[in-house]
């Protein structure tokens, strides 16, 4: 990592760590992550968020709108409040660089992160993910990978698509996202697209999952996580699945959002203090 500038401290002390370059590829816009240390002693368990947007859209510093609306305490002070770390992590979107770009800028912050671990005041033995949409794509790819070695000890999936062959399809029609992603005009987009798919890459080594569906949802179907739980517990994986009842794409319509987050940090409790 390049040189780390000193961390604006905030009223409640928290450390708050600005645009760290995590990644600079010739030819691309540097890749960065924001980062939030909580206070107190010892170094503190990390959670990186990814955010969605199609592969083609969004933005590190924006959340789905249910987690940006959540009344007090809001989505990073639950976060902080628990003990954790955050950092939220670019990635080249598809009209910048096609797959696997994104999952080697990932597996890249993750692993620049880990190295300049002491200095940040972060565990490394505790890293997890949570991913919502494209991002939670990238955080179960990310997870699964067995060569990238980055350090990812936990994964939490908010309504990820999870197969790109027979599920989530589109790797051959022009406009569509997926096709975007996987340069559907070149030939052997069938062999990006299993590459792209979590559920195709699943290992009896991978890390615990927390998959968090929509059973309303419907631009991602729900049976895309339930194919994933079904083929990570097949390989011995835990797999926690749980349904969201009435709610659409990016837990639109749930009725208690707040108590979503509380059951992801649980989770990352219990998993990341088993590591």
């Amino acid at each position: 990592m390049e040189r780390i500038r000193a961390p604006f401290v905030d009223a409640d002390g928290v450390a708050h760590y600005r645009n760290l370059t995590v990644s600079r590829i010739q030819g691309f816009r540097p890749l960065h992550a924001d980062l939030r240390v909580p206070p107190g002693e010892g170094r503190k368990p990390l959670i990186a968020f990814l955010h969605g947007g199609a592969f083609g859209a969004g933005s590190r510093v924006d959340l789905p709108g249910p987690l940006e609306e959540l009344e007090s305490p809001g989505f990073y002070q639950r976060l902080l409040s628990r003990g954790y770390a955050v950092a939220d992590l670019d990635y080249r979107l598809s009209s910048e660089a096609v797959f696997p770009a994104q999952l080697e800028d990932v597996e890249s912050a993750v692993c620049v992160l880990s190295e300049a671990a002491e200095e940040l005041g972060l565990d490394a033995r505790r890293f997890a993910l949570w991913g919502e949409s494209a991002g939670a794509t990238l955080a179960a790819l990310a997870a699964l990978d067995k060569e990238s070695g980055a350090p990812i000890h936990g994964v939490v999936d908010w309504y990820g698509p999870a197969d790109f062959v027979t599920g989530a399809q589109g790797a051959d029609i022009p406009g569509n996202p997926i096709y975007a992603l996987l340069d559907g005009g070149v030939p052997g987009v069938w062999d990006r697209a299993r590459a792209a798919s979590p559920t195709r890459q699943v290992h009896a080594d991978a890390p615990p999952f927390l998959i968090m569906h929509g059973a309303a949802d419907a631009l991602v179907p729900y049976t895309e996580s339930e194919n994933l739980a079904a083929a990570l517990r097949s390989a011995g994986v835990r797999a926690d699945l749980v349904p969201v009842e009435g709610a659409g794409h990016v837990m639109e319509g749930a009725s208690d959002v707040g108590a979503l987050v509380d059951q992801v940090l649980d989770f990352r409790d219990e998993v990341l203090d088993a590591s």
